[in-house]
């Protein structure tokens, strides 16, 4: 018992030393209470905030001050559609084979440092190539080895055999790495089966590929992959272990067989009709739609001569997405950050705000969207989301006002993940 006692009082006493940063803001975005707070004090201790207040000068007796009075200073923001451990997207269908899972690895180091500096400190990664270098990027990361975003992560793709999660485009003898078709499952028991694989492998939570993809060669956006009761039981499966399910899901029909499913949300959503929408309404399915990505396959990919497919399927879907989302928005879906980042350069996930402000949303409304909203997705609103006692200590400071200006969240100056300074500039 002596030994308890004495372990115990080394742990509070380590908690009551541990250090103590206080960081004066110029304004502070309540995105709880949709507001803005003036001259505020933020006391972190360890990888917490403890206190939130008005500044007062002789506060601070023991710790470090951080004068951030000249910025605006919010939630570390939240993206819900990323590709770290990858390779951004190519005109090469072949480009997949050309690395190896140490490369893609290393690859990803990059990519989440330009991720966390841009001030996206927690990203749900939905999937790279060779299975598991996603696990190993979290990994890393979690270990202090590498800097990057908090990172939950699925594995691989389920999909089926040729499907929207395959690397396609090949003469048909030739043969793909085990490894890139990990998740692929053609009947419900295999597909529980890839769901225990994965979640055994580290996965956080499970990608489902219900649909076509416009990016996936051979593939239909539009054509349903998976039945409902396929979906079903990938959404079953994963409950076992508390997991979520997000569905890839472009067409209309493979959209609403997910959310009668049960999928915890929908991305991309390109072809969303009405029945869609009420039905997400009614199951409180969100919403992550890459409505910026359209803008970015168009010009890119015709300067790089993408393939005739890819871009016809992009010019076919990009604004029947974004009037959908639209809808969505004033029907009340909820809605979550999410950009697709590996499609383009990372690094550049908040150029995304301004479409989502273009079709529909408030300032505010798109900034929860990339904070309290994700973190609501995630369910881990008790830990993330928002500058409150208790909560982890992730927060940027930008320069100027990005409720007048909401691109002014492509200017980050400073990025604070769980009371780690990441970037002062």
């Amino acid at each position: 018992m002596t030994r308890w006692v004495v372990l115990l009082s080394l742990v509070l006493s380590w908690n009551s030393h541990a250090e103590q940063l206080w960081i004066r803001a110029g304004k502070v975005i309540d995105v709880e209470r949709g507001r803005v707070l003036s001259d505020q004090m933020i006391r972190v201790e360890g990888e917490r905030v403890v206190a939130v207040s008005s500044y007062t000068p002789d506060a601070n007796k023991d710790g470090r001050w951080l004068d951030w009075s000249s910025y605006t200073v919010l939630p570390g923001l939240m993206d819900m559609h990323t590709h770290l451990a990858d390779f951004v997207t190519s005109s090469e269908v072949a480009a997949p084979l050309y690395t190896s899972a140490a490369d893609a690895a290393l690859q990803g180091v990059d990519n989440a440092r330009r991720t966390i500096r841009a001030g996206f400190t927690t990203v749900r990664d939905v999937g790279c190539y060779r299975a598991f270098t996603d696990v190993a990027l979290r990994n890393a990361i979690d270990r202090g080895i590498v800097d990057g975003p908090r990172m939950f992560v699925v594995g691989a793709y389920i999909t089926v055999n040729g499907g929207g999660g395959e690397v396609t485009g090949f003469a048909p003898d030739v043969v793909v790495p085990a490894e890139m078709r990990r998740g692929v499952a053609n009947s419900e028991s295999e597909i529980r089966q890839r769901v225990r694989e994965l979640i055994s492998g580290g996965a956080t939570f499970i990608k489902i590929i219900a649909t076509g993809a416009v990016l996936t060669a051979g593939t239909t956006p539009g054509a349903a992959e998976y039945s409902e009761a396929e979906i079903h039981a990938a959404v079953d499966e994963a409950a076992q272990y508390g997991v979520f399910v997000a569905a890839h899901a472009h067409g209309a029909e493979g959209i609403k067989r997910a959310v009668r499913a049960g999928v915890r949300s929908i991305e991309h959503a390109s072809y969303l009709d009405d029945e869609g929408i009420a039905l997400m309404k009614k199951y409180g399915t969100w919403l992550v739609a890459d409505i910026y990505n359209g803008d970015y396959i168009a010009e890119i990919g015709k300067r790089d001569r993408w393939s005739e497919e890819i871009l016809r399927k992009n010019d076919e879907t990009t604004q029947t997405q974004r009037d959908g989302f639209a809808k969505a928005v004033n029907a009340g879906v909820r809605i979550a950050f999410g950009t697709d980042s590996g499609v383009y350069p990372h690094g550049d996930n908040a150029r995304q705000f301004t479409y989502m402000v273009r079709y529909g949303l408030t300032p505010m409304d798109a900034i929860r969207a990339a904070t309290l909203n994700s973190a609501q997705l995630l369910a881990k609103e008790q830990d993330l989301g928002s500058i409150a006692a208790g909560k982890f200590a992730d927060l940027i400071a930008v320069e100027g006002d990005p409720l007048q200006d909401i691109d002014t969240l492509r200017q980050v100056r400073g990025v604070i993940k769980a009371g780690r300074q990441i970037r002062l500039d």
